[in-house]
Formats: structure tokens, sequence, C-alpha cells
């Protein structure tokens, strides 16, 4: 009986094991992909993975970096707008920076008073001062003069009509007077001749000095207006009015990094495709002016025919788009930017990552 029992128990784990090693030797079905890979349109294409950017001359997208720190008082210009050159997009904080420059403004003027005054000498009521004073040390010279010769006259005639004390005293009453007629003469030939030279040249570099120091303070306090360099279209805004920004740019909430405050693109009525080339099919790309390429948006039957625009001639590691900064240091690209008309149905946008196949020459 025991004897059966175990052999029950094993033929019922034999036919389990037979069982599961059936299920699990069958290879699960495998699920259809998300969306179908764009096929090469060439008998012999050269595929690069691309991203549209603003149509520009040069460079993919103007970054602006504030030049000052603050926080964001206000903001003029919304994500998508176009805008025009010199138009505002933000403003930063610029009260500390407004009382400097007001208080180097005033200091600037208060030393062109200063120059005006200096070159505007003699004033008239100092000269008619001076004048006066002269005129008062001759009338008093004169006066001593007499004084002196009545005594020295007495003094002749009967030197005990005038002590030599008295006679010595009107000798130097004379002699101080005529010093002092010098003195005024030459005080007010100084006050006619107005501020000495160098004083004005000293005081003219003061003014230019504060005058410079005004001027840079007025044209630092312009930057915390952020305007449009140029002509175009505001993609993207990364800072919120209250929020602080410095030169590095503004504190990305998402990817926990610093990004530029504001960047702006081309009017989007065309679109480039940055494409980027591997090192080892450079040599298989046709002539600039024969190059033929096509564009396929990721998950959609999209298609469009692209229009070579120019090379960047600088082969670099190829940089993951991802917004991650990595390098694959084993794979080199070349970049190459084509230009497309843009259709405001499909939806393109810059920064969308697309597929690429260029023909092969």
């Amino acid at each position: 009986m025991h004897s059966r029992v175990i052999f029950v128990v094993s033929g019922v784990g034999l036919l389990l094991a037979l069982v599961s090693a059936y299920l699990f030797s069958q290879q699960p079905k495998a699920l259809p992909p998300v969306f179908e890979p764009a096929a090469n349109p060439y008998g012999s294409g050269i595929y690069a993975n691309g991203i549209i950017e603003s149509d520009q001359s040069q460079g993919a997208n103007v970054n602006i970096y504030p030049e000052v720190s603050g926080p964001v008082t206000r903001i003029s210009a919304a994500e998508g707008q176009r805008v025009r050159k010199g138009d505002v997009i933000l403003t930063i904080d610029d009260a500390v920076q407004r009382a400097t420059t007001e208080q180097l403004k005033s200091q600037a003027e208060a030393a062109l008073a200063v120059l005006k005054e200096l070159k505007a000498q003699p004033r008239p009521e100092t000269l008619a001062v001076a004048a006066a004073q002269v005129d008062n040390a001759e009338a008093t010279l004169r006066s001593a003069r007499d004084q002196l010769a009545k005594q020295q006259q007495s003094f002749d005639l009967d030197p005990r009509s005038v002590s030599r004390d008295a006679l010595d005293n009107a000798h130097n009453a004379e002699h101080v007077a005529a010093t002092n007629l010098e003195v005024v003469r030459r005080q007010f030939e100084l006050t006619r001749a107005g501020a000495w030279s160098y004083d004005i040249q000293n005081q003219e570099r003061q003014y230019a000095a504060l005058s410079q120091a005004a001027a840079a303070a007025t044209a630092l306090l312009g930057k915390y207006t952020i305007r449009a360099p140029a002509d175009g279209v505001v993609l993207a805004i990364t800072a919120a009015e209250g929020g602080y920004v410095s030169p590095q740019g503004a504190y990305e909430t998402y990817t926990q990094g610093l990004s530029p405050l504001v960047v702006m693109g081309a009017p989007q009525s065309h679109l480039e495709v940055r494409a980027y080339i591997d090192e080892i099919l450079v040599h298989e790309l046709p002539e600039p002016g024969q190059m033929r390429a096509r564009l396929f948006v990721r998950g959609t039957n999209v298609s469009l025919p692209l229009t070579f625009a120019r090379m960047q001639p600088y082969i670099s590691p190829k940089i993951e788009l991802s917004d991650q900064r990595q390098e694959r240091v084993d794979l080199r690209v070349l970049p190459l930017i084509f230009r497309f008309e843009n259709q405001p149905a499909l939806k393109l946008y810059p920064g969308l990552l697309v597929d690429v196949y260029i023909a092969a020459k």
C-alpha cells in the first residue's frame, strides 16, 4: 500500500514536470511595435538622428542669460509670441541699481556745478568787494601819510612839539598802510584772474570720472530689462514672476539644473533639422549640391523632403539628445543642417527628435 502511494505521487510529479517544461518552452508572442520605424526611402541611404531647430543662419537657438541677478518682477511676453528686436520680454528687480544710478548722476551734476562755478569766476560781487578793499586801503594809506607829514612838519619846526615816540608811530602806521594796500591790490588781481587752471582741470577730470560712473551705472541698469536681441519667436521662458535668476540662468524645476532664462528662435515659417552623421558614414555623403534627404516624424506616417542648408565642418563626440549632457566618447558625428517649410497642421516644433535618411552618393 505504501509503495503504491509513492508510485502515484511520483507519477503526478513527473506529469507536472512535463507540463511545466512544455509551458516554459513556449516563446511569448512578440508585441506589435508602438509605431512602424521609418523605412529607408533610398536604395542606399544613410540614417541619422535629427532634432528640429529654428531656421537660422547659424547656431541652433538664441539662449538668453541675464547679466545681473535678482527676482523677476514682470514678464511682458508669452511663450510662442512673436517679438521684434528691442521688445521687452521680462524685467528683473532693479531697485538697488536704480538708486545707485541716481546717486551717481547727482554726484556728476554736483561736480558739473562746481566746474561751472570755477569757470565763471570772478564773481562780479566778489570782484566789487576786492575793489572796495583796494579803495579802502588807498584811503587808509593817504590818511596815514597825511598824519605822518603833519607830525614830521611840526617836529621839523619844533622838535619839542612832537615826541619821538609819536613820530615813530606815524612812520609805522604809514608803512603798515602801504603794506596793506599792496596785499589788497594783489588779492584784487588774484580775484580778477579767476580760478586757477589746475583747479579747473582737476574739476573737469572729477566731473568726467563721475559722468562715466553714472553712464556705466545707467548701462548696467538697462541689463535688468531683458529685451529681444532680434526678431523672432519666444520658445521658452524658464522663470516665473518672483523667481530668482542669475547670470547662470534660471533653476529648471524638472531637470533640476540651470537653464537659459529665455530661449528664442526665428519665425517658424521654415524650420531646420540638425542631423548627426556617424563618422564612419561621412565618406558616403554626396556633394552638398547633390544631397537629398527626407525627414520622418516618429510615431506617424509624416515624411517631408529636406533641403540642404549647411554643414558644420567639425566632427565632435555625439551628445545624447536627452538633455542629460552625457557623451558617447566612442562615437563621433558630423552635424548637417537641412531646411524645410513648416506646415502648422503637422505641429512640428523646435526640440522634436526625428529620423533622417540621406541618399548616399
